[in-house]
């Protein structure tokens, strides 16, 4: 008897585990959105914008494109994949995990070269010898850090510097490396030098580098996709393009309005944590 009560308590567990899960996933009123680094700061503002507006709770996991890509496309339960480059977009659309229907652009990146002392003149200043240390996210998976390598190429500095590079696992690290000083500067998106404390940056021209045509797409189906869908509305809406214009996620025609001060603005970390380069 003790066996079988054991059993059915089991039982009757799993069975209140698997209720639990199905309420959740089939509610719709919060989703899970997969997005690139450099969106830390600015999709943290829009989620809370977003949930007081519609009551959804929008749960962010934040790393680079092309890790986040590998993710879906091995099943990752993410409702929203907003990318770094629309590249990432199409690869998860021809994998059949999200719905190419809901593919949007919402912004054109830019990079700039931080540091927390004083930024180079030019790019082809980074060869003064006082900036050392030279960080940049990984080019093999990060938008950004193809986007730098890009722009050190066609410059004629990328073999010139290569002793000095200091590679961070995705964009918010070498940003981190270089407001903690462990780096000398760091080439970085514009979003995330617009609300660092202090220091001082470089506009890279975007001449240099591919552009960086960032998308979103919605994945998966049911409610939680269609909370996901009005999430994508949202961003795309006038507040919504208000809070990321304000972290210099600028569209192609968009006015920069308060970007323009890029590397400039106030604000706190960006969520990049203990990193500190080789």
């Amino acid at each position: 008897m003790h066996r079988l009560a054991l059993v059915a308590l089991v039982a009757l567990a799993a069975g209140l585990v698997a209720g639990c899960g199905a309420k959740k996933s089939s509610s719709g009123t919060e989703i899970k959105v997969a997005a690139a680094s450099d969106l830390a700061r600015a999709f943290e503002e829009v989620g809370k914008a977003f949930e007081a507006k519609s009551g959804i709770h929008a749960t962010f996991n934040f790393k680079s494109t092309g890790l986040l890509a590998k993710q879906i496309e091995e099943g990752a339960p993410f409702d929203l994949f907003a990318a770094a480059n629309v590249s990432y977009v199409d690869q998860v659309i021809a994998a059949g995990t999200c719905d190419g229907a809901t593919k949007a652009l919402y912004a054109r990146g830019r990079i700039v070269a931080y540091s927390r002392g004083e930024a180079p003149a030019s790019l082809a200043g980074l060869t003064d010898p006082k900036f050392k240390k030279i960080g940049i996210a990984n080019p093999e998976h990060a938008p950004y850090g193809l986007a730098a390598r890009q722009a050190l190429e066609q410059a004629g500095l990328w073999d010139q510097l290569q002793d000095r590079l200091v590679i961070g696992e995705n964009i918010q690290v070498p940003m981190q490396w270089a407001k903690n000083g462990d780096v000398d500067v760091a080439i970085v998106a514009l979003s995330l030098a617009v609300v660092a404390d202090g220091g001082a940056s470089l506009p890279i021209d975007p001449s240099l580098h591919a552009p960086l045509d960032q998308a979103l797409v919605v994945c998966g189906q049911g409610p939680a996709a269609e909370s996901a869908k009005k999430f994508a509305a949202f961003v795309a809406s006038d507040e919504g393009r208000e809070i990321m214009n304000r972290y210099g996620f600028l569209l192609p025609g968009e006015d920069p309005g308060e970007a323009r001060a890029a590397g400039q603005g106030g604000g706190g970390g960006d969520g990049a944590h203990g990193a500190t380069p080789p």
